[in-house]
């Protein structure tokens, strides 16, 4: 066995392994090895079809690891939860809002989620204020109802961003990390509004079961009293 036989069995090999990964990332590193050894081996045995078949797959391979790298970048860049307002703005249309205006209405259909520029919001049923660099109506978007859980007001003269249902779907599919991110504001939103109605809740009911426990200890005490009295 010489070195160009050994050349091709270790080709051989790389394939094999190749199709033995699970994940994409050994994949594509294992396939580009392939096609070195291979399109070496090919040209070093005279075997062209071989060889321009292995030097066509190499560019793909490389082009294809290249954008996974990529993906995983910006997915990372992306934990924080936060979404690059300037890679969103081709797609938003800008509008001027002046306080006191309704934004978002509870219960309404959802068609819109907004970029607050400038400004403040109130969100009515939480009794909350949020600032500029908020994402607003994001939940009802991707709701299955699609309607809006909460009702947002302007508290000053507000400069939004306003990104359409059909084009945040879109942007959802065809880029992860903005899928990412929406899908980590989602949560994040969901379990700041439970924690901010737990209280309200909470409170109203305790009176009114302490009030029902005395009145039935009362009850339960006067009817004791009347067993004991001589008939």
């Amino acid at each position: 066995m010489n070195f160009v036989d050994i050349l091709g069995f270790a080709a051989a090999a790389l394939v094999l392994l190749t199709f033995g990964m699970k994940t994409m990332l050994p994949l594509r590193l294992f396939a580009i090895a392939s096609n070195v050894l291979f399109a070496s081996y090919g040209f070093l045995a005279n075997i062209y079809p071989v060889m321009l078949l292995h030097l066509a797959l190499l560019p793909l391979n490389v082009m294809r690891l290249v954008q996974l790298r990529r993906l995983i970048a910006n997915i990372r860049s992306s934990q924080d939860g936060e979404i690059s307002a300037e890679r969103l703005l081709p797609f938003m249309t800008i509008h001027s809002l002046e306080p006191n205006e309704l934004l978002i209405s509870k219960g309404e259909a959802s068609d819109a989620l907004y970029y607050l520029a400038e400004g403040e919001v109130e969100i009515v049923e939480l009794n909350k204020t949020v600032g500029a660099g908020s994402i607003l109506g994001e939940i009802g978007i991707f709701a299955k109802d699609q309607r809006r859980t909460a009702t947002i007001v302007t508290r000053s003269k507000c400069l939004v961003y306003k990104l359409t249902a059909s084009r945040a779907k879109q942007l959802y599919f065809q880029d992860p990390a903005f899928g990412f991110a929406v899908l980590q504001i989602v949560i994040k939103r969901l379990l700041e509004n439970k924690q901010d109605q737990r209280p309200l809740r909470a409170q109203p009911k305790l009176p009114r079961k302490i009030g029902v426990a005395q009145r039935l200890w009362a009850r339960a005490k006067a009817h004791r009293l009347r067993r004991r009295q001589p008939m």
